[in-house]
């Protein structure tokens, strides 16, 4: 199974398993700074860059901008050799290309960086057109402050507006950022994926593990607390038991955890899965992902699970 891919056409190379981190400083959603704090955050960093986990995904809008900020400080303080991808809020109040401009400046000074491997547009919000913000991204790539640029829950249509956008500056579409998963597997079924493969364009799959669902540790009687546990309803949790079941089946039988073959699902589907990762068990275990792959028999059963 491929360890390592290169996003999109010319981007950086990266490991197959990246690392998310909306969870770092973000109290309302995640509640940082009770069940997990600085120093957790520190050691999932550290654990995997340790586990060869070196491509992390933040954006501005995580943790009000906490989370590049814990990231640029982590990688200063230990010189690791990381790719970084951080993202754009084209939020309505920015009405000009030249925003963009200006928020990647803060964004690189909250990672201390002096260029980013890989920027991104968060949301395709209106009321800018998606030509004007490619336009505006290929005016910071030619000012070397980026490496490559991405979009973000972006429709297979939107998706080819920007990647035909950019062909026009002579730069290719690196990746679509959107919910990826078992449980969640819209891009197969909308044509984003199918999308990505004929453009050469790289899906990273953000929430691979469903917000925890998919770890094994939830059940209907125990379900995530906070805003993360009120998708998941009782009745949710009672469709999904079959998938549940052949993930616990199919993970006791490779000794590796439920994270980690619903990780390795993402993989074979030639997706970039992005976990999140508190505390350093957490990216230790997400690291399992990597060296072996799933069975074409195990996909199916997975992939005809509901």
């Amino acid at each position: 199974m491929q360890q390592t891919l290169t996003l999109g056409a010319n981007g950086p190379r990266v490991p197959a398993v990246g690392v998310g981190t909306w969870q770092w400083g973000d109290k309302m959603y995640w509640g940082f700074g009770q069940s997990f704090a600085e120093k957790d955050v520190w050691e999932a960093f550290d654990e995997s860059v340790r586990a060869g986990l070196t491509f992390f995904d933040t954006a501005e809008v995580y943790g009000s901008g906490r989370s590049e900020r814990f990231l640029g400080e982590f990688i200063h303080k230990t010189h690791a050799a990381v790719v970084v991808g951080t993202k754009f809020m084209p939020f309505p109040t920015r009405l000009t290309g030249g925003s963009l401009a200006k928020a990647l400046e803060r964004s690189l000074a909250r990672l201390s960086l002096r260029t980013v491997d890989l920027y991104q547009m968060h949301v395709p919000l209106p009321p800018v057109a998606i030509e004007t913000w490619m336009d505006a991204m290929s005016d910071v790539y030619h000012t070397g402050l980026i490496r490559a640029v991405g979009v973000s829950n972006y429709s297979a249509e939107q998706m080819q507006r920007a990647h035909e956008a950019l062909s026009r500056h002579g730069l290719a579409l690196a990746s679509n950022q959107v919910k990826f998963s078992l449980i969640d597997r819209e891009p197969l079924e909308n044509g984003v994926l199918d999308a990505c493969r004929e453009l050469g364009i790289t899906l990273i799959a953000y929430g691979p593990l469903g917000k925890g669902i998919l770890s094994g540790k939830y059940t209907p009687d125990n379900r995530p607390g906070g805003m993360r546990g009120r998708r998941f309803t009782r009745q949710i949790f009672e469709r999904i038991t079959p998938l549940l079941a052949a993930l616990r089946e199919i993970s006791q039988s490779r000794g590796k955890t439920m994270a980690q073959v619903a990780l390795n699902w993402c993989i074979v589907k030639r997706t970039l899965p992005i976990p999140g990762a508190k505390t350093g068990a957490q990216a230790r275990e997400n690291a399992g992902a990597l060296g072996w792959s799933l069975t074409e028999e195990e996909v199916a059963r997975l992939d005809g699970a509901p």
